[in-house]
């Protein structure tokens, strides 16, 4: 289905980050990476805001909850990797409830994490798939990916890439985001993730997109320092997993 750009493009900037990044990446091999979604919120009259997402069920996608802003309605592109054009296989889903997590805090990001439900199911294909939760905690030093449609280069007011970005990070102990109070950061929810080279600027993917580990999401596009420097903080996503499946357990399809 073809996602047509006829509005404005603002992408949701957190206080104190820069929110959808992708700087020092790579274009992804096409569908590659088939749980990615791309999540637009509709604004009557003011365009839309936009952020990643991915699919952990055939009608429910992962979000940052920050992408929320009370707005309008909100659908799911999945299957794409140029959004601009009409690529074959894609779906293009509204979304039917939006699930917040009950303890988000807008000023702190703890807790930066949403549930998207859909109000059909995706039809899992080669290019639209799920991706499974990591119950476990993820190791310092751990080297993960993340992918985006963000801005590929630090100038300001630049698109983003229609195309999909990806890079690789590092999992940083938690000294290294604690020493920068404008984090916000609090290692039992978070994720410090960088580049340990530091060539590459904070938000490096759409706010909610996903950090993948050996297969499996680990952490959720949070927020950064807004100097373009590394490193970025990430909701961690194994606190989460039981908050996932209990409030899964009682959406109604």
């Amino acid at each position: 289905m073809l996602l047509l750009l006829l509005f404005p493009v603002v992408f949701p900037l957190p206080s104190g980050s820069q929110a959808g990044e992708i700087i020092g990446g790579q274009e992804a091999r096409p569908h590659s990476r088939p749980y990615m979604a791309f999540v637009k919120i509709q604004r009557e009259g003011k365009g839309a805001n936009m952020c990643g997402g991915f699919l952990i069920r055939e009608d429910v996608v992962v979000t940052a909850a920050h992408c929320n802003c009370n707005l309008g309605n909100i659908s799911v592109l999945l299957g794409a990797h140029n959004f601009e054009i009409d690529e074959l296989g894609t779906q293009t889903i509204w979304v039917r409830r939006r699930i917040p997590h009950p303890k988000f805090n807008s000023e702190t990001f703890e807790n930066d994490i949403m549930l998207l439900q859909l109000r059909d199911k995706a039809e899992l294909t080669q290019t639209v798939g799920t991706i499974p939760l990591s119950q476990e905690k993820v190791k310092k030093g751990a080297v993960c990916s993340v992918a985006g449609w963000g801005q590929t280069s630090v100038k300001t007011n630049t698109w983003p890439s229609p195309t999909l970005q990806e890079v690789e990070l590092t999992v940083m102990g938690k000294s290294m985001c604690l020493s920068r109070p404008i984090l916000h950061y609090v290692p039992s929810r978070m994720l410090c993730v960088g580049d340990p080279q530091e060539r590459k600027a904070p938000f490096l993917g759409d706010s909610g997109c996903p950090l993948v580990c050996d297969g499996k999401a680990q952490g959720i596009v949070s927020h950064g320092s807004g100097d373009w420097s590394t490193p970025s903080v990430f909701t961690r996503l194994s606190k989460y997993v039981s908050w996932i499946k209990n409030t899964l357990h009682k959406l109604k399809p």
